[in-house]
């Protein structure tokens, strides 16, 4: 697609989300919510310490820069997270923390380690969790991820030897497929660390000195280079990768709020990747991505549909059909086992799609506060 359409549909998705949110200006966001003045050069945290349990954070981007806000435990762990913070943009983030010592950080350009802060949580609290029907939601989510990642495992050594045995036209079918997998649960994927841009970073994204490897690496080479006789290193470790993070993800135990936050954040992934032609920039296969995550925020939705019933139903009326009208636009792009190209697609459909998509993020924002009561 010409860049001109790119930017285009980038702008469309970014007003969208811009509109949601207030002017750069941070100002009091009310009992209990901690705000952050973030900037090109600052990470300015109203609070260095708070009880345990849930806290809301206010993040308001004064800066020229997309930025980021996150929340880490020892080891870089990431305990929440909310991206692509447009300037001028204020937006919330609702987390469950522990006593422990934390640090915060914005990321400017949303690159390297950020600008961080310690940030400590004291006492103790009663989980999210105790509650029955918010155990299952999590129990039943953690199901659908080990259904995930058991397959993301099986697809993805499918590719890599394809790779090594320096077949491209089978490691051009199999990456959307592969990569399938892997962005229907990356919420959970991205709380790792360095994993996650180590096995998704795309090459636009990284930092001075910083190594490029994964599944974008790979890409460029099939698409671009078209010579993969080198790429089998690499090959080797996007699958050790991807099984070092498949260990973890059904290890870890999620919070009901890891699963509200990332059903957003899966629907934030394709406003500003998927719509724009940015994911997957050679292969153009960004509306695998874009099915992969709609599915994904819709089962993160769906294992906390009980509670949601009871505490909000009007909220699962609305979800359920916006849901629906985003399936169904994306559905007329469907061609053969998979989906037309970015680059096929025209400025006016991309629009369609871009609206779809805010129209549904902006009901799956209302998660989070219902789970938290």
């Amino acid at each position: 697609m010409p860049t001109a359409i790119r930017l285009s549909a980038g702008a469309l998705a970014l007003a969208a989300m811009a509109a949601c949110g207030s002017g750069p200006a941070p100002s009091p966001s009310g009992p209990g919510k901690i705000t952050v003045a973030a900037s090109d050069t600052e990470c300015k945290v109203a609070a260095t310490e708070v009880a345990a349990g849930t806290t809301t954070f206010s993040i308001t981007n004064g800066g020229s820069k997309v930025t980021e806000f996150y929340v880490y435990a020892p080891g870089d762990r990431v305990m929440a997270e909310v991206e692509n913070i447009v300037p001028g943009l204020t937006r919330e983030l609702i987390t469950e923390l522990p006593a422990g010592a934390y640090e915060t950080a914005c990321k400017p350009g949303m690159i390297g380690k950020g600008l961080r802060n310690a940030f400590k949580v004291t006492g103790e609290h009663k989980p999210l969790n105790a509650d029955a029907k918010l155990a299952e939601a999590t129990k039943s989510y953690q199901r659908y991820v080990k259904s995930q990642t058991d397959t993301l495992l099986v697809k993805t050594q499918e590719f890599v030897d394809a790779v090594k045995a320096g077949d491209i036209g089978k490691g051009k079918e199999l990456f959307p497929v592969s990569r399938t997998y892997w962005e229907r649960i990356e919420p959970v994927a991205e709380i790792f660390g360095d994993l996650d841009p180590a096995i998704d970073g795309r090459e636009a994204d990284l930092a001075e000195g910083e190594e490029w490897t994964g599944f974008h690496r790979i890409e460029k080479d099939l698409w671009i280079h078209r010579d993969i006789s080198k790429s089998g290193p690499m090959a080797d470790k996007l699958i050790a990768d991807v099984r070092t993070i498949v260990a973890k993800a059904n290890a870890t135990p999620l919070t009901p709020l890891n699963l509200a936050n990332g059903a957003k954040e899966l629907l934030d992934e394709v406003a500003t990747g998927k719509i724009t032609g940015e994911e997957d920039i050679w292969s153009h296969t960004d509306l695998w991505d874009f099915d992969a995550n709609l599915e994904g925020s819709k089962a993160a939705v769906q294992a906390l549909r009980p509670v949601l019933e009871e505490r909000a139903p009007d909220l699962v009326k609305t979800l359920d059909e916006k849901f629906a009208a985003a399936e169904a636009a994306l559905a007329a792009h469907q061609k053969g086992d998979g989906w037309r190209l970015h680059d096929e697609l025209s400025k006016a459909e991309l629009k369609t799609l871009s609206d779809t998509i805010n129209a549904l993020a902006e009901p799956i924002s209302k998660i989070a506060p219902v789970v938290a009561k």
